[in-house]
């Protein structure tokens, strides 16, 4: 996934830094979500607040009980293999803090109550991912810290060539990852939603089938969501309105869709997603 921070400005960069450094208070406060919805930067600009609202949606059914906390994170540029990663460029997509706007991430829902989603991995009690010698991973769910309910990962960009180019790396990166879940968290991964080129498109959509094949083969307990389909492909595509774009029309960033286009691609994966946490859920 392409590191694109957009134009935070000034004001949200002021906001961000007060958001990261946080208080003891808040650390104090803080509960991990039961639902946890982890991905790339797709979720950090535009379908983060989609995630929440859909859970909110599908809450009384699925397994899904109506007073559980959703949180959600979006890590930019990040990956299965940076999740996993013990040092490294990797770890690095985690936990640097990056160069230009000091914050690398978007959290929503119970992670974050602030009208300002970035945050910087690292920084404050819901965020300590960064444990020298551990990856992001097992940092994340040591003892005593995260342990949801369902987990639900959102990957797919900055893998895209890494998966495409090897069956073997994908699956790879799932036996790693798999490695470092809890037992007992279910389980379910779907990958992010199509861009707005052609080229990529085609690229991708080779990648999501070399990561589903590794899903399978690996005998991951994990279920696995296509967000690549017929139907959300056709509504991305070529589709401007989707994507930011130039006061020229033109588009800006065709890697990550809009809030309003995220909402549209859960509506269409929906169906598929609120299975895939049925069978993890209810066992059904």
């Amino acid at each position: 996934m392409s590191n694109r921070f957009g134009e935070f400005g000034a004001a949200v960069f002021l906001a961000a830094t007060l958001l990261v450094t946080g208080t003891a208070r808040a650390d104090e406060a803080f509960q991990p979500p039961e639902i946890l919805v982890l991905g790339d930067s797709q979720l950090t600009f535009g379908a983060g607040a989609a995630f929440v609202d859909f859970f909110a949606g599908i809450a009384g059914t699925n397994g899904i009980d109506r007073d559980m906390t959703v949180g959600v994170i979006g890590v930019r540029s990040s990956s299965l293999a940076a999740f996993t990663a013990h040092g490294g460029a990797a770890k690095g997509a985690i936990c640097n803090v990056d160069p230009k706007w000091q914050v690398n991430a978007g959290a929503y829902g119970s992670l974050n109550g602030s009208s300002n989603p970035y945050v910087q991995i690292g920084r404050g009690r819901a965020y300590q991912f960064c444990t020298p010698g551990a990856s992001p991973f097992e940092a994340m769910f040591a003892d005593g810290y995260y342990r949801p309910k369902l987990l639900v990962m959102f990957f797919l960009g900055n893998a895209t060539d890494r998966w495409a180019a090897s069956p073997e790396d994908a699956l790879q990166d799932v036996r790693r990852t798999m490695r470092s879940l809890p037992p007992g968290v279910a389980c379910v991964f779907m990958t992010t939603a199509p861009t707005f080129a052609e080229k990529t498109v085609r690229l991708r959509l080779r990648a999501q089938m070399n990561i589903e094949r590794a899903f399978a083969e690996s005998g991951s307990r994990c279920t696995f969501v296509r967000g690549y389909t017929d139907a959300t492909i056709a509504e991305n595509l070529g589709n401007a309105g989707n994507f930011r774009r130039k006061r020229s029309g033109g588009v800006k960033d065709p890697y990550h869709p809009t809030e309003a286009a995220a909402r549209r691609f859960l509506a269409l994966v929906g169906a598929d997603l609120s299975r895939a946490i049925g069978v993890q859920m209810l066992g059904r």
